[in-house]
């Protein structure tokens, strides 16, 4: 049964008509990532080669970078199958509140390597599509995350154990991190990306878990002056959405288009061979910048960490109930755990 909640949101339908008086026609994608993600600039790819091949048909694919479309990433699931959008850019991590059952399908923290990575990436596209599919949004293309060394930056003095990290206010960005480093006697909140500048500068929060790889996109380098790594994560990919009778009734010519330039961009996205070089070459600048990069968090301490994480994946499947479990169930028997 497709949930097709009808919001306020329902008014943005109106002003956003994808067909002009002249009969073109323009799709929008919505890219809630800033426009210096690198991510952004592979969906920029997808909307040009989209173009491209439909250069002789009255269509435009135009990316909306940034959030500048004033969607909420948690409303996603409602706004998507109202039209109020033609496509969007979607995580799972950030629509827990309506589908719950996303958020324990990919725990962050849970897989670390490539390999279990590549192991798990084909089943989890499949949950994905049949739990949007439930919302009547049509999964069209999925958008690979790198693999990604998640550190701690702070702002006075550096962090590196987790008994210091007890005695300082830790920003995260998911509700599961919240769980797990509240397991480890850590007290952490939810601060959200476009935020956490500002959050950081007046001392809401003292330290930060972000990816070293994206720390110059929001500028931490300029608020804080330490930094260490913590531990690695694979994330789950993002997925491109267009509402089911949107997508059903689109031009098969169109459809083909939109088809092949996703899969371009899933082949291309989905490499992680230079992520460890990416990730010290991040370093090398965030020194340069002025932050000092310390010891990594001791071993003893990442694997307290990961027991912590499985323990927080259990409880938000058992929480959220429905296909939560099942979802679980078969990451797990993909990781052949």
């Amino acid at each position: 049964m497709k949930h097709f909640v009808r919001t306020a949101v329902l008014a943005l339908a109106a002003t956003g008509a994808s067909l002009s008086t002249t009969g073109a026609e323009e799709w929008r994608l919505n890219n809630f990532l800033p426009e210096t993600r690198p991510e952004s600039a592979q969906i920029e790819q997808f909307a040009d080669e989209v173009n491209a091949a439909l250069a002789d048909k009255d269509f435009t694919l135009t990316v909306y970078s940034g959030g500048s479309l004033g969607l909420k990433n948690t409303d996603l699931l409602r706004v998507i199958p109202t039209g109020a959008v033609e496509m969007s850019l979607m995580w799972s991590n950030y629509l827990g509140r309506d589908a719950p059952a996303l958020g324990s399908v990919f725990v962050q923290g849970a897989i670390s390597t490539v390999e279990e990575l590549k192991a798990v990436l084909p089943e989890v596209q499949k949950i994905y599509a049949e739990e949007y599919d439930e919302w009547g949004v049509s999964t069209v293309g999925y958008v690979a995350i790198p693999t990604l060394s998640v550190s701690v930056f702070c702002r006075d003095e550096p962090v590196n154990t987790l008994e210091k990290l007890k005695n300082v206010k830790l920003r995260v960005w998911a509700r599961e991190q919240v769980e797990t480093f509240t397991k480890l006697g850590v007290a952490a909140q939810i601060v959200p990306q476009e935020e956490l500048y500002v959050a950081l500068k007046t001392g809401v929060v003292d330290c930060a878990l972000y990816p070293a790889l994206y720390a110059h996109t929001i500028s931490l380098q300029e608020v804080t002056s330490h930094a260490s790594f913590i531990y690695p994560m694979a994330s789950a990919p993002y997925t491109l959405g267009v509402a089911d009778d949107r997508w059903d009734n689109t031009d098969e010519e169109i459809k083909a288009a939109i088809t092949k330039a996703a899969q371009d961009l899933w082949d291309r996205t989905n490499q992680y061979d230079k992520d460890l070089e990416l990730e010290l070459q991040a370093r090398e600048k965030l020194v340069e910048a002025g932050i000092t990069w310390g010891e990594d968090f001791p071993e003893a301490d990442r694997q307290k960490f990961l027991e912590a994480v499985s323990a927080t994946w259990q409880m938000l499947a058992e929480e959220a109930g429905g296909n939560a479990l099942e979802y679980r169930e078969r990451v797990l028997k993909a990781l052949g755990r």
